[in-house]
């Protein structure tokens, strides 16, 4: 496709409704509207020669090639704006984002994101997601690094292990169970369990392990984000498997369950990401914030990138330094 021009304009407008997937918010942030918007958008498709984007439902979301042109317009932006600004002596500002669930803010990024922002504040700005979510703003360009719990490793995107934990059990510590030291599946029988939402990747995991260990419970109430789950726990409800990074409060316990497999937190980027000081040193830092006891047996460095076998990596639009 040589000699083929593409607008700039149009990639910024790509790059707002990448961030929102709502073509009228997007216009009004644009200041323009809806009908110009979507004109921008189908021209640059028709530059390329794909499809932007599609509606799934009442959903609209970016396509495979919408999510690699999204990327590459963000990052052409952002060259441009550190281009400008070292070109008018003006410091790099722009902030590193992170995207990532509660656990993880909570139990793994916080040391590093306090100091982030105590010597330089507005340095990090963190994005709160689910799995899917996170997923999505890295292959946009939104995110820098994303930090999770990963039952399949994305094909076409890079992840280093960052610490592994077993699954425990979080109950008062007047219960019964809180007597053992350790915990299996049938000691869970005829318990009434706080659980996410069904679909949640956590509940079909628990609900397929109690099962095969042919373990009845009940649902105590289903709440939706480790928040909620350690409020219910404290009022009592009932009890909740969470991670063992999760730290409980006053009056509750946790006791590790052996036979279900252990939670590994995995850091996700674009493949070539690294290459940015600036990440790679996010990166190490909150590498270097992780308990001994929780790091994964295999080291792992900065840089390496760990990929799903049998998948071949997607074509990527790489950052030239």
């Amino acid at each position: 496709m040589t000699g083929v021009r593409v607008s700039s304009d149009a990639l910024a407008a790509l790059v707002v409704f990448a961030d929102h997937l709502n073509l009228t918010r997007a216009a009004e942030q644009l200041h323009i509207s809806q009908p110009s918007l979507s004109s921008k958008l189908a021209n640059l498709a028709r530059q390329l020669d794909c499809t932007l984007y599609q509606r799934t439902g009442n959903k609209l979301q970016l396509t495979a090639d919408g999510e690699r042109i999204a990327a590459f317009a963000r990052e052409h932006q952002q060259r441009l704006e550190v281009f400008l600004d070292d070109l008018h002596g003006v410091p790099d500002t722009q902030p590193l984002v992170t995207a990532a669930g509660h656990t993880a803010y909570l139990y793994l990024l916080g040391p590093t994101i306090r100091r982030m922002l105590t010597e330089r504040p507005g340095s990090i700005r963190p994005l709160h997601t689910n799995r899917q979510q996170m997923q999505a703003a890295l292959r946009t360009g939104r995110a820098h690094l994303g930090v999770f719990s990963l039952h399949v490793r994305p094909a076409d995107l890079a992840t280093v292990k960052l610490a592994t934990f077993p699954q425990t059990l979080l109950m008062p510590s007047g219960h019964r169970l809180a007597r053992r030291t350790r915990l299996r599946l049938r000691d869970l029988a005829g318990s009434e369990l706080i659980v996410p939402p069904p679909a949640r990747p956590h509940r079909i995991n628990l609900e397929r392990a109690l099962t095969e260990a042919d373990v009845a419970w009940r649902v105590a109430v289903e709440a939706e984000g480790l928040p909620m789950t350690l409020d219910f726990a404290a009022l009592g409800v009932g009890l909740a498997v969470v991670a063992g990074c999760v730290q409980p409060a006053a009056g509750l316990v946790t006791r590790p369950i052996v036979d279900l497999p252990r939670v590994t937190f995995h850091a996700v980027h674009r493949p070539g990401a690294l290459d940015d000081p600036r990440i790679a040193a996010l990166l190490a830092s909150i590498q270097s914030n992780i308990p001994a006891t929780a790091r994964p047996h295999r080291s792992t460095s900065a840089g390496s990138q760990e990929r799903t076998e049998g998948q071949p990596p997607r074509p990527v639009i790489r950052r030239n330094r």
